[in-house]
C-alpha cells in the first residue's frame, strides 16, 4: 500500500507542481514585461481562473470519486452513467462561462476592483480566459478521471506537457512578439488544450476505463454524486472571493503596490497549496477504492501516509520561504520597487506560517470525500474558504493594517485545523467500529 501511495502521490504532486510552475512563470514574465501594473492586473483577473478551475474540479472530483466506488463494487454501467452526466454538466457550465466572456467581461472586471491603467489589461485577460473556459473545465474533468482510472502517469504527463508549452509560449508571445498581457493569457489557455488532447487520444482509442453512454441527463445522479466535488469548488471559488476581498482591503490600505505584493504572495501560495492538493488528489483514488472494497485498514494507512507527507512538506516549505523571503520577492520585482519588495517580504514571512495547517486541512478533506462523507468535507472547505477567512481578514486588517492582512490566513487555517482534528478523530472512531463489526 505504501508503494502505491508513493506512486500516486508523487506523480500527482509532480503534475500539480507543473501547473503551479506555469502560473509562477506567468507572474514572472508579466512582472518582467509590464512591471507592477501588469502584476496588479493579473491578480485582479485571477479569481476568474479560480472559479473556472473550481467548477472543473467539482465535476471531475465528484464524478470520478463516485465512479471509482461504483466500479470497485462491480457496478460498471452505473459508473459510466455518472461519467456521462459529468460530461453533460461540464458542457452546460462551459456555455455559461463563454456567454459571460462574450457579454459581461466589462462589468465583471469592474466588480473585481479594476480601475485606471489596470482596467483594460485586466479586462482582456478576463475575457479570453472566460472564452476558453471549456478547455479548462474539460481538462480538469479528464485529469480526475484519468487519475482514478489507474493512470496517474498519463495525468502527470498531460499536466507537465501543457505547463512546458505554456512557459515557452509565455516567453515567445510576450517578448519576441511583444503581445504583453494578451500574450500571457493566450499562452495560459494553450496549456489545457495540450493536456486535453493527450488524454482524449486514450479515450477515443477505447483504452480508458470510463466511457460515455447513451443516457439522458439525470438530476438525481447529478445532485447526489457531485456533492462529493463541492469541496473542490468551494476551495477554488472561495480563493477567488478571498482574492477579491484581499485586493480591496489592500487597495485601501496600501494602493496598487500592495496589490502587486499580494500578487506575489498569492502566486507563491498557489504553488505550495498545489503540492498539498497533489498529495490529496493522488491519494484519493486509492482511498476511494479501499473504501468501496471495504478495506478499512488500508484506508487508515493511506490517511496516515498522506498526512505525514503533506504536513512534513508544509513545514519544510515554510522554513525555506522564511529564509529566502528577499530572494523570492525579488524574482517578481523587476523594477526594483522598494515599497513592494518590503511588503512582499513581510507577507511571505507571515502568510506562509499557515502551510502545515493548510496541508492537514486539505488532506483530511480529501479523506472525507473519498469516503463519500460530503458534509464534513464541505464544512471544512466552507470554514477555511469563506466563513472564517473573510471576517478574519476584515478584523485583523482593521487592527493591524497590512500585518493583519498577512496574519489572517495562518490564523484561519490554524483555527480550522482544530475543528478538522475533532471531525477526524470521530471519523476514525467510526472506521474502527466498522472494522470490529466486520471481524
Amino acid at each position: 500500500m505504501l508503494k502505491a501511495f508513493i506512486k500516486y502521490a508523487a506523480q500527482s504532486t509532480l503534475g500539480m507542481l507543473a501547473i503551479s510552475c506555469y502560473i509562477l512563470a506567468d507572474t514572472f514574465f508579466v512582472s518582467l514585461a509590464m512591471g507592477s501594473d501588469g502584476l496588479a492586473a493579473l491578480n485582479i483577473a485571477l479569481p476568474a481562473y479560480a472559479f473556472i478551475n473550481g467548477t472543473g474540479l467539482m465535476l471531475g472530483m465528484g464524478g470520478s470519486i463516485r465512479s471509482t466506488v461504483l466500479r470497485s463494487r462491480g457496478e460498471n454501467s452505473s459508473a459510466d452513467a455518472v461519467f456521462t452526466n459529468t460530461v453533460y454538466l461540464a458542457a452546460a457550465f462551459s456555455v455559461l462561462f463563454v456567454l459571460a466572456g462574450l457579454f459581461f467581461s466589462r462589468p465583471l472586471v469592474t466588480a473585481l476592483g479594476a480601475d485606471g491603467a489596470i482596467y483594460p489589461l485586466a479586462e482582456i485577460y478576463l475575457r479570453i480566459m472566460l472564452l476558453f473556459a471549456p478547455a479548462f473545465i474539460s481538462n480538469d474533468v479528464l485529469l480526475c478521471y484519468t487519475r482514478n482510472d489507474g493512470n496517474p502517469r498519463l495525468a502527470m504527463v498531460a499536466q507537465m506537457s501543457g505547463s512546458a508549452a505554456n512557459i515557452l509560449l509565455d516567453y515567445v508571445f510576450m517578448f519576441p512578439l511583444g503581445m504583453g498581457l494578451t500574450g500571457g493569457i493566450l499562452a495560459t489557455v494553450g496549456s489545457p488544450l495540450i493536456g486535453l488532447t493527450l488524454m482524449l487520444v486514450r479515450v477515443v482509442r477505447g483504452k480508458s476505463g470510463f466511457r460515455p453512454v447513451r443516457v439522458p441527463p439525470d438530476i438525481r445522479t447529478i445532485g447526489r454524486h457531485f456533492t462529493l466535488g463541492v469541496p473542490s469548488l468551494v476551495e477554488q471559488f472561495s480563493s477567488g472571493v478571498v482574492m477579491i476581498v484581499f485586493n480591496n482591503i489592500i487597495l485601501a490600505a496600501a494602493g496598487d503596490k500592495g496589490v502587486a505584493a499580494y500578487g506575489v504572495v498569492a502566486n507563491v501560495s498557489m504553488i505550495a497549496v498545489y503540492m498539498f492538493a497533489g498529495i490529496a488528489q493522488g491519494t484519493q483514488p486509492l482511498m476511494s477504492r479501499a473504501y468501496g472494497e471495504g478495506r478499512r485498514r488500508d484506508l487508515t494507512a493511506l490517511l496516515r501516509y498522506a498526512l505525514t507527507a503533506a504536513v512534513g512538506l508544509g513545514a519544510v516549505v515554510y522554513a525555506v520561504l522564511l529564509s529566502l523571503a528577499p530572494q523570492v520577492a525579488g524574482i517578481f520585482n523587476s523594477e526594483g520597487d522598494a515599497a513592494m519588495q518590503a511588503m512582499a517580504e513581510t507577507g511571505i514571512r507571515l502568510y506562509f506560517a499557515a502551510l502545515p495547517f493548510v496541508a492537514f486541512n486539505v488532506v483530511t478533506c480529501a479523506f472525507f470525500s473519498a469516503r463519500e462523507r460530503a458534509l464534513p468535507a464541505q464544512a471544512i472547505s466552507v470554514a477555511r474558504g469563506l466563513a472564517i477567512i473573510v471576517p478574519m481578514a476584515l478584523l485583523l486588517s482593521f487592527v493591524w493594517g497590512m500585518t493583519g492582512v498577512w496574519l489572517a490566513y495562518p490564523a484561519t487555517e490554524a483555527l480550522v485545523a482544530v475543528g478538522t482534528l475533532v471531525l477526524l478523530v470521530r471519523e476514525c472512531g467510526r472506521v474502527a467500529s466498522a472494522e470490529e463489526k466486520i471481524s
